[in-house]
């Protein structure tokens, strides 16, 4: 081989190695960028296929079969626990309600069995608390023994609520709403609330103190959420009227493949959220009503110590075709959202209320963390709000050591007749910017500023008008509106 050969080969060998060391395949960790509406879209398809509705045995079980009186006074947890189990052990089917007014204590589900509560069938929960086991339940976004919730599974596969009767939770002012310590919703100076328990439950989440011997229960006022599948799959809740919960109405925790359809939920009690998903993967909630008393729909993954624990986030949510009559926020993630939210989808809603605070909002903080990403509204119609249409602080609640990452967001086709103190909101932190917000074809009227922006990289406003002008991005300091 002569010199010339030689000095050929061996810059062949380095320009191969430098196209070796400068290639990689795409991290799967590698923030998405969505250039175009087709992407997300194509991404909500895929994620449809994924979400499919429990299906039971055909055979009945009637809960008045096992000496359920719905009479609305002879309690009835016994013969609902009895269906339940003979449900199951029959290889599942419905535990149907017939009309009547049912009262009984926390329900519990297990496998294979849709609890059907037909059409003038009211379930009505206990008051009394010592009709409430303890279980582990997660509170707030923090895991702890407390009251049952009134219908609660753990570790199930294949449940369902369904039908056209109501649930009623059987909270007011003189029932459970008092533990919140707010005269309101009818506490009184100088009795008890949730406040010591709270911060107590904060301490020992903070010690990641086993949450089996986090006991809470009575005489620590931590009102029980009304439905809360726990490391449950394939759940179903359907047709169904809630009313007056304690507090949050639909929370499965750390569950896959839920679907939550034609809901009606009413309640304007303190906390009465109305659909929560908590690091839940593959979830569908389509074609619901909310009037609620605090958020309509708040996406969660747990909160600090106990969602960067298990490191689970909200994945794979696609909200369609509901109707936000009331409540705080509309389309919600946080502010317990330390294990991170991806591939968040809400298609045609509508939404009005002089209560309703922010359309899309993401609360979170540094005592959180977690990456909050791929956030997709398309086609909401807006009468009324309050606060700001698209909203995002790093802000909320206490600071700490863990900065919060949110990237990634489309909003397309938005229109808002009656805005309220900002079109979009930014409160975020320099180190940690907004990164690729992106507002496209949409309208929204009557604010008092556009746009109030600190920290951001990438913003995109195409064809956006705000009080009848085009908008372009602008940067200033941000200060939180009211909570």
């Amino acid at each position: 081989m002569n010199l010339n050969q030689y000095v050929v080969r061996i810059l062949a060998l380095v320009a191969g190695i430098t196209l070796l060391l400068a290639w990689r395949p795409k991290d799967k960790d590698e923030p998405t960028v969505w250039t175009s509406v087709s992407q997300p879209l194509k991404e909500i398809e895929r994620i449809r296929k994924l979400i499919k509705a429990p299906t039971f045995k055909n055979k009945d079980y009637a809960v008045v079969d096992f000496g359920a009186k719905g009479d609305g006074t002879t309690m009835n947890t016994e013969a609902f626990r009895k269906a339940v189990e003979a449900c199951n052990a029959g290889g599942g089917g419905r535990v149907v309600v017939p009309k009547g007014r049912f009262l009984t204590g926390p329900i519990y589900l297990k496998s294979n069995v849709n609890l059907h509560v037909s059409e003038q069938a009211i379930i009505v929960f206990s008051r009394n608390t010592k009709d409430y086991p303890l279980v582990l339940v997660r509170w707030e976004g923090m895991d702890c023994m407390n009251y049952s919730p009134q219908i609660y599974a753990y570790n199930e596969t294949n449940i369902a609520i369904t039908g056209s009767g109501t649930i009623d939770g059987n909270a007011d002012k003189d029932n459970w709403w008092p533990w919140k310590g707010r005269t309101q919703y009818g506490w009184q100076p100088g009795t008890p609330n949730q406040t010591k328990a709270r911060d107590s439950l904060h301490v020992l989440m903070r010690q990641q103190v086993d949450p089996r011997k986090r006991i809470f229960g009575d005489g620590h006022y931590l009102r029980p959420y009304m439905i809360q599948p726990y490391n449950c799959k394939n759940l179903l809740i359907s047709g169904v009227k809630l009313i007056e919960s304690p507090m949050w109405f639909i929370s499965p925790v750390m569950c896959e493949n839920v679907t939550v359809e034609k809901v009606r939920i009413s309640s304007h009690g303190p906390n009465t959220d109305g659909c929560d998903p908590d690091a839940c993967k593959n979830v569908l909630i389509k074609d619901c009503y909310f009037d609620t008393g605090d958020d309509c729909i708040a996406i969660k993954s747990g909160r600090d110590e106990d969602g960067r624990g298990p490191g689970k986030p909200a994945e794979n949510h696609i909200i369609e075709g509901c109707e936000m009559k009331d409540g705080h926020g509309g389309v919600v993630l946080g502010s317990e959202i330390a294990g991170g939210a991806r591939n968040i989808f809400a298609l045609n809603c509508t939404m009005s209320s002089p209560d309703l605070d922010i359309i899309l909002r993401i609360k979170t903080s540094s005592s959180r963390g977690g990456i909050i990403e791929n956030i997709f509204l398309k086609d909401i119609k807006v009468g009324t709000y309050k606060m700001a249409a698209v909203h995002c602080t790093m802000f909320y609640e206490k600071p700490g050591k863990f900065l919060p990452t949110v990237r990634n967001i489309w909003v397309e086709n938005l229109d808002v007749a009656d805005g309220g103190e900002y079109g979009v909101f930014v409160n975020a932190y320099k180190e940690s910017p907004v990164k690729n917000l992106r507002l496209v074809n949409s309208t929204i009227r009557s604010v008092d500023k556009p746009l109030q922006i600190d920290y951001e990289q990438g913003l995109v406003l195409q064809n956006v008008l705000i009080n009848g002008q085009p908008v372009k991005p602008t940067s200033s300091p941000a200060k939180s509106p009211k909570k």
